[in-house]
């Protein structure tokens, strides 16, 4: 292997007990050990650039990856990043993970992992906006392709979207902010009929309400800024490998886990898939690299998310429940997007995928279109109107005159994204209140409106 300042690094997902636990414990206890900090009960933050080696072989070890459970160098890995690892791995029923420094370095490094020049990825046209800008711009400056499917639980439709260049399927199992829902199991066997393994964007469902490795996913990325943090502190993301695509069976497709990186040397694929580990090396070489890597700062805060990742989530989607409902039945509300609505589209996938609930982020449409979304947004008083979502605190957010501003009203329309659009995160807050806060907003923007209306007929 050739020499770097840094070698790839994995750590198991095996903890002591763990293989029986529930999630709730797994969430609190997975990957931790007191005697590992030294006693010290809460994992500490190893705030180390380097680490040191017992002697000149033990450091080859490393550097060869014959040792695969110790340190070199924090930028490929950093033992409280370790801890998250190992979690995150547990509750995603994962072979194990690699952190990144933002949901956006995830999904690069996951793909970029498997895809190259000349490649073709197909993705869902529901996925976040900057995974769109990603694949449109940055891929496309790499000579990577891209194709999208519309109606995402079409399994024809991913077949017709794919060509013998593809190289990965790619959509999120709750999209943002329409709350449409994947049928992972559909795409899965499509993605493996073409021979390409399908990734999951988890982050607006987290492993507490969709464990898409599961359902035939073969891989998952997250954006642990949201939810898995919770508390809007920090960004940071996550590669989850499920070790259940066989990148052997055309190794052609797959040069990057065949090619030795120094001659007379086994490829990765060769060497550590008896171990479910050549992905996830692949992406930890890619970390080494590229340099996406996690602090062990944000790390900490981020397990200490995680922590109380179960009994937030389930005040999130209560919350969020009450919240549509109010919404659904108010007079100014034109449409809202839930996937646990009657008339919803999504309704039998959520009744499938998200036992738990469908989230707590999604949409709906105000009548009075942007003028009177404005005017929503500005008398809200408990919401913070904030780019953000998967905060313990309540968002509010207009897409068409913030992070959709940039497009025309016919191709909002398109990506549905109409001008009267409001994207919610609920929060953890009593939902009363939020209620409340939600009421007097649409008051405002409703008694705005009828005396615009009322004017104009006066002067008519």
């Amino acid at each position: 292997m050739s020499t770097h300042d840094a070698s790839p690094q994995h750590q198991t997902t095996a903890t002591p007990g763990g293989a029986n636990w529930h999630f709730d414990t797994m969430q609190t206890h997975a990957g931790a050990s007191p005697a590992a900090g030294h006693g010290a009960h809460v994992t500490p933050i190893v705030a180390s650039a380097g680490f040191t080696f017992d002697n000149v072989d033990h450091a080859a070890s490393i550097f060869s990856m014959d040792t695969l459970d110790s340190f070199a160098y924090a930028r490929a890995g950093n033992p409280t990043n370790a801890v998250v690892e190992q979690r995150l791995a547990a509750l995603e029923g994962g072979a194990g993970a690699v952190l990144t420094a933002s949901g956006q370095a995830a999904t690069v490094l996951a793909l970029l992992s498997i895809v190259r020049s000349g490649d073709h990825v197909v993705a869902s046209s529901q996925i976040y906006g900057g995974t769109v800008g990603l694949l449109n711009d940055r891929f496309a400056e790499l000579g990577i392709s891209v194709s999208y499917v519309d109606e995402q639980n079409d399994g024809d439709a991913w077949r017709r979207a794919a060509r013998p260049e593809t190289r990965a399927f790619i959509a999120e199992s709750i999209s943002n902010p329409l709350c449409t829902v994947l049928d992972t199991r559909l795409v899965a066997d499509v993605a493996h009929e073409i021979g390409v393994p399908l990734i999951v964007d988890n982050t607006l469902a987290t492993p507490y309400l969709s464990r898409p490795l599961e359902h035939g996913a073969d891989i998952v990325v997250h954006s642990t800024t949201k939810f898995l943090a919770g508390h809007g502190a920090v960004i940071g993301g996550a590669v989850i490998d499920g070790a259940t695509f066989d990148f052997g069976r055309e190794p052609e497709k797959w040069p990057a886990l065949h090619t030795p990186s120094s001659p007379g040397e086994a490829g990765l694929w060769e060497r550590f898939s008896p171990l479910r580990l050549a992905y996830l090396l692949r992406v930890r070489a890619l970390l080494r690299d590229y340099g996406p890597s996690a602090s062990p700062f944000n790390a900490f805060l981020l397990l200490l998310g995680i922590e109380t990742l179960s009994l937030r989530m389930r005040q999130h989607v209560a919350n969020a429940r009450e919240v549509v409902a109010f919404l659904s039945e108010h007079p100014l509300v034109a449409a809202v997007h839930y996937a646990e609505l009657p008339d919803s589209a999504w309704r039998a996938a959520a009744a499938t995928y998200l036992p738990n609930g469908a989230g707590s982020v999604f949409s709906f449409e105000l009548h009075g279109g942007i003028e009177a979304g404005k005017r929503f947004i500005a008398a809200l008083k408990l919401f913070s109107h904030i780019a953000n979502i998967g905060d313990v605190r309540s968002l509010a957010i207009q897409p068409a005159s913030t992070t959709h501003s940039p497009l025309t009203e016919s191709e909002r329309a398109s990506v549905g994204i109409p001008a009267g659009l409001i994207r919610l995160s609920i929060g953890i807050e009593d939902a009363r209140d939020l209620l409340a806060d939600l009421s007097a907003a649409l008051d405002a923007a409703h008694t705005d409106t009828i005396a615009r209306d009322t004017r104009k007929e006066a002067h008519a």
